[in-house]
């Protein structure tokens, strides 16, 4: 049973897959994982659709050819009662015949075509636009749970420390009490064990913390029960990129950002759906021609008609084109179209005028939290260094005088808090940054080859 137990669980080790990323490869990897885009991207081929719809519309839109293939009776040429020679059906001489009939319509409307065009294929540049700047708010929901992930693992190493210590110091004092040690009193013993709760507490959160973003990273990646997501970080520094100046990072948002170009598009497309409006007020000129033609090879009794284009009763060739107009009616119905158009096209006009300076504004402020998760970062490095020095000061007592317990717990505490804030500043930070890049209207990637 137990070689059993061995062999299934090598095999489960053996086709274990560990997935190990960096940030960069992991926001990649995200992105072309997720199902919300992959949809999105699917709506932008169903509007590439109808621009090839429409090209193809504008080549013959109505066209109905139909043709037949049958028997025919052949002709013969009898003389009437005035003296007339005249052809009459002879049904004693059949033969085959084939005969098509094609119509056509061309309207010649080639302004409505340009248009109707032009106003699709802003549309599908809006929805372009549109999932780029999804695609800039997942980079960061991604770059957050990575760094979420090299947080909770600090947690963790945190907190196993802190466990190995305080159970390291509770032996040490049971046994001194044990040995009668007059520098260990049973009060510092109680205190200790007071405090123990918070250092499993400690443990029980991190791990939860763990557990919550490998739910969220598994679900990310689209990661089967026997993949193992591995960061390629083993621990949570602060970024590495170079931050900006407020004038680079209000410059690239106006040059790049997607709702800009997003709102630039729509403008375009109301613009043009405007101008199709307007000329479908107008009446509407088109060419239709009609062409019919028959062959029969029954011929006559004397000799076979081999004349692809004689004409006769059965043998036929005949058509019509010209030029027709076309005038709606129903007038007021396309011209409060139009004023539809046209104040959907005023409204983008005047939101074109602030947003340009709104979304520079949300950048700038998201700029000063950058700066201001940086100076709070560096402060907590500033004080853990402090921390850790007064945590040697406190040791160095404690081995000179046992009863300084108290004081090295206190000092451990204060140290291990500090790491705690430094770690989660170090995160706040690093989303921040992230945070700052989609706003510039840049990705992960873009901003990396910008600023190398």
């Amino acid at each position: 049973m137990f070689r059993i137990l061995l062999l299934l669980l090598s095999f489960a080790v053996a086709y274990a897959v560990e997935i190990r990323y960096d940030v960069s490869d992991f926001v990649k990897a995200g992105i072309a994982n997720d199902p919300i885009l992959e949809e999105s991207r699917q709506g932008t081929a169903a509007k590439k659709d109808k621009i090839r719809a429409l090209k193809a519309n504008a080549i013959l839109p109505t066209l109905d050819v139909s043709m037949i293939v049958g028997p025919a009776p052949g002709l013969r040429d009898e003389i009437d009662s005035d003296g007339d020679t005249m052809s009459v059906y002879d049904f004693s001489k059949m033969g085959p015949f084939w005969g098509v009939q094609a119509k056509f319509v061309q309207p010649l409307n080639f302004g409505q075509y340009r248009s109707g065009k032009k106003a699709l294929e802003a549309d599908l540049q809006q929805k372009q636009y549109s999932i780029l700047e999804q695609v800039h708010k997942k980079d960061v929901e991604l770059q957050t749970y990575y760094y979420n992930y090299l947080l909770a693992m600090e947690m963790q190493k945190l907190a196993a420390a802190a466990k190995a210590r305080v159970d390291e110091a509770y032996e040490k004092m049971e046994e001194a009490l044990d040995d009668d040690d007059p520098s260990v009193s049973q009060m510092d013993f109680l205190n200790l064990k007071a405090k123990m709760h918070t250092v499993k507490e400690g443990v029980s959160e991190a791990d939860l913390g763990m557990k919550r973003v490998q739910l969220a990273i598994r679900f990310s990646l689209a990661l089967r029960d026997d993949d193992v997501f591995v960061a390629e970080d083993t621990c949570l520094v602060p970024r590495t990129e170079p931050l900006p100046l407020l004038e680079e990072v209000r410059l690239i948002t106006l040059q790049n950002h997607p709702e800009l170009k997003q709102l630039a598009a729509g403008i375009t497309a109301r613009r043009t759906q405007m101008q199709l409006a307007e000329a479908k007020l107008a009446p509407e000129f088109f060419i239709m021609g009609q062409v019919e033609y028959v062959k029969s090879w029954a011929g006559n009794r004397s000799v076979m008609q081999k004349d692809a284009f004689a004409e006769d009763a059965v043998n036929k060739l005949d058509g019509l084109i010209g030029i027709g107009l076309r005038y709606r009616l129903n007038f007021w119905k396309y011209w409060e179209e139009y004023r539809s158009a046209r104040t959907d096209y005023r409204g983008l006009q005047l939101k074109d005028r602030y947003a340009a300076e709104g979304l520079m504004a949300k950048a700038e402020e998201q700029y000063y939290q950058v700066v201001a998760a940086k100076e709070k970062m560096e402060a907590l490095k500033e004080s853990l260094r402090a921390s850790d020095a007064i945590l040697k000061g406190a040791a160095m007592q404690y081995d000179l005088d046992k009863s300084k317990t108290g004081e090295l717990v206190s000092a451990y505490t204060q140290n291990m808090n500090m790491q705690k804030d430094y770690y989660f500043a170090v995160c706040k930070y690093n989303v921040e940054f992230a945070e700052l890049i989609s706003r510039m209207g840049m990705s992960l990637s873009e901003f990396r080859a910008k600023f190398k």
